[in-house]
């Protein structure tokens, strides 16, 4: 069941706009998302959930949304999220949890897939505009991530490494996305023998 679940968890860049997701299951998102191990147990981690239209668009335009697509500058209106969740660090509590952001990254995307929606979890941020356009507190809080969600609108498609060893994803005409993943026995380290 977690592998299924794990499987069908992908990264999605396109929605259906108009499926509209409530603060109620964002908040359930990160309900989850508090439960989970925290370094130093500091729970440093706060959440600002982002539902209405004013305020996703300021979040969309401070999002680079897919740098293996040269060509694509994000999904156009009406595929773009329904909703985002932005993961603060209170620094008055603790400072650079980028373990703590994996873990609740993950855990809340898990938990919107279980829910049949879809995300992409953003690093690539301009934090200071962002801030600025939702009037967060720069001095109280750091923007360590933007998770999107939406009810996805594309396929996205598991496949092999290719010969040239390239891991960028791509899509083909029809607007399938293609994700390569290198090979289990590529990933397993063996150690010498003693």
């Amino acid at each position: 069941m977690l592998k299924e679940l794990v499987l069908k968890n992908r990264t999605y860049r396109r929605f259906f706009e108009e499926e509209r997701i409530t603060e109620d299951v964002l908040r359930e998102l990160v309900d989850l998302a508090r439960t989970v191990p925290s370094t130093g147990n500091s729970q440093a981690l706060k959440f600002a959930l982002i539902t209405e239209e004013e305020e996703r668009e300021k979040v969309f335009e401070n999002l680079g949304w897919a740098a293996a697509l040269k060509d694509w500058d994000g999904p156009e209106k009406g595929e773009r999220p329904s909703a985002y969740i932005l993961v603060l660090c209170d620094q008055q509590l603790a400072k650079n949890k980028p373990i703590d952001d994996g873990i609740v990254a993950q855990t809340i995307m898990l938990g919107a897939c279980e829910k049949g929606f879809g995300g992409c979890i953003f690093g690539n941020i301009k934090r200071r505009e962002l801030s600025v356009a939702l009037g967060i507190d720069m001095e109280r809080y750091s923007i360590d991530l933007v998770i999107a969600v939406g009810k996805p609108k594309e396929t996205v498609v598991i496949t092999e490494v290719g010969e040239d060893g390239s891991v960028n994803y791509y899509r083909d005409e029809q607007q399938v996305h293609y994700v390569p993943k290198r090979n289990l026995n590529d990933l397993i380290v063996k150690l010498p023998e003693k």
